[in-house]
């Protein structure tokens, strides 16, 4: 019963260069269905032009207008089908009924040890590659030796769930060691013990920086160093609330600067406050801006008339369309360290490609990394995925100066959102 399963996912490719790509899902809806899909566009480097959202409650219809950032991303599109298909429910009546109570059990997580001799920007060089294989990095721990050695543990989940195969896992070894040359000494993979684990846990950090990294406090600039021209566009973002246009619905109006990402941490948000998108559209006015119209409702299907709750909404979007990530840099006694946090959402996931992007602007800029960590830190309101980089001081660049740390947040930020 239902629609044939090759037409759940369907892609419609781009005439001309430069023009979108075009994917429309439609299958029996779920919470939080609109979110997930946009990760896995958002995985993929794939950057939301335009977009349309419609669902009852028991069925949905998507279509996303997408294009690759940068316009040079080689793009697997099978693979990313396979990847949304997974996701869609079953059109299988009994299936699909079957699967509104059962959780999915969390990826299973493997360790990846590359030993290389130590070069510029080798850590993004092996990021790009596990992502071209799309495998999500969900630790790290990067530790150079004195003799220009580095180590570098990854914990990664398979997005094609095939790690479990001696195949997959020679594959990906083989293609890191290819790539990389003469500078990999030795590449191994296996399942992930207790290490992943004692990954978990965040270092302490000093007052001041956990202040500046999570505070929610909208009326503060974006981010400590960032341009004044980057700061007066996020601020421009608003957000409208309607509650007489439809009986049913209570209809949000949003406008802001366009950011790589906004989808994903609109939908995020709203997943986490358990509110149901019934129709969205999404599309660009003046340039580098966007306009959003979504008629929403809360998972019991009644309109959000509450004060408190609409304001509670209000003020959880703006913040992520000000602060989708902070960006900071800090002393770490005589060291620089570069500190970057995003959310994370209630399921647990992180948000996609952040360790991609930080480590290709610090490879754009010649500066070398010492030392890298991600782990997650817990506030009152949420929980936080934190990446720490330990940088290497060069001569040339001296980073204890003003200048030089605007600049790496600057460079970082600007790639963090696509600007």
């Amino acid at each position: 019963m239902g629609i044939a399963w090759d037409d759940v996912v369907l892609i419609e490719h781009a005439v001309k260069t430069g023009d979108p790509t075009v994917i429309t899902i439609n299958c029996p809806d779920k919470t939080g269905l609109g979110c997930d899909l946009c990760r896995i566009v958002l995985e993929f480097g794939l950057y939301v032009t335009r977009g349309d959202f419609a669902t009852d409650g028991k069925w949905c219809y998507i279509v996303l207008w997408v294009v690759p950032r940068p316009s040079s991303l080689k793009v697997d599109w099978g693979s990313l089908k396979n990847r949304l298909v997974s996701t869609c429910p079953s059109c299988m009546i009994s299936f699909y009924l079957s699967q509104q109570s059962t959780a999915s059990p969390p990826p299973t997580v493997y360790l990846l040890k590359v030993f290389c001799l130590d070069r510029k920007g080798l850590l993004h060089d092996i990021t790009k590659i596990l992502c071209e294989l799309e495998l999500t990095i969900q630790r790290v721990k990067v530790m150079t030796t004195p003799d220009d050695k580095v180590l570098d543990l990854f914990f990664i989940t398979d997005g094609m769930d095939l790690l479990h195969t001696k195949h997959r896992r020679d594959e990906t070894c083989e293609h890191l060691s290819d790539v990389l040359g003469e500078y990999c000494i030795s590449c191994e993979l296996q399942l992930s013990g207790t290490e992943c684990e004692v990954q978990q846990g965040c270092p302490s950090l000093p007052q001041e920086v956990a202040e500046e990294l999570f505070s929610c406090e909208l009326s503060k600039e974006a981010v400590p160093m960032s341009s004044a021209s980057d700061t007066a566009k996020l601020k421009k973002a608003t957000i409208t609330v309607d509650n007489l246009l439809s009986p049913a619905h209570t209809l949000l109006q949003i406008q802001c600067v366009d950011q790589k990402g906004l989808i994903y941490d609109i939908l995020r948000t709203s997943k986490d406050c358990d509110i149901q998108i019934a129709f969205g559209r999404i599309q660009s006015t003046a340039k580098d801006y966007r306009t959003i119209d979504l008629f929403i409702q809360r998972t019991d299907g009644k309109k959000i008339i509450d004060d408190e709750n609409i304001k509670y909404l209000c003020s959880r979007l703006k913040e992520e369309m000000l602060h989708p990530l902070r960006v900071t840099v800090a002393s770490r006694g005589p060291d620089t360290e570069l500190l970057v946090a995003n959310p994370v959402e209630l399921s647990g996931k992180g948000r996609p490609r952040v360790f991609y992007d930080v480590t290709f602007a610090l490879k754009k800029l010649g500066i070398c990394i010492f030392s890298a960590a991600i782990a997650r830190h817990s506030t009152a309101e949420r929980q936080w995925e934190v990446y720490r980089f330990r940088l290497d001081e060069r001569p040339e660049y001296p980073l204890a100066s003003r200048r030089a740390r605007t600049e790496i947040v600057d460079r970082v930020k600007k790639t963090l959102m696509g600007w």
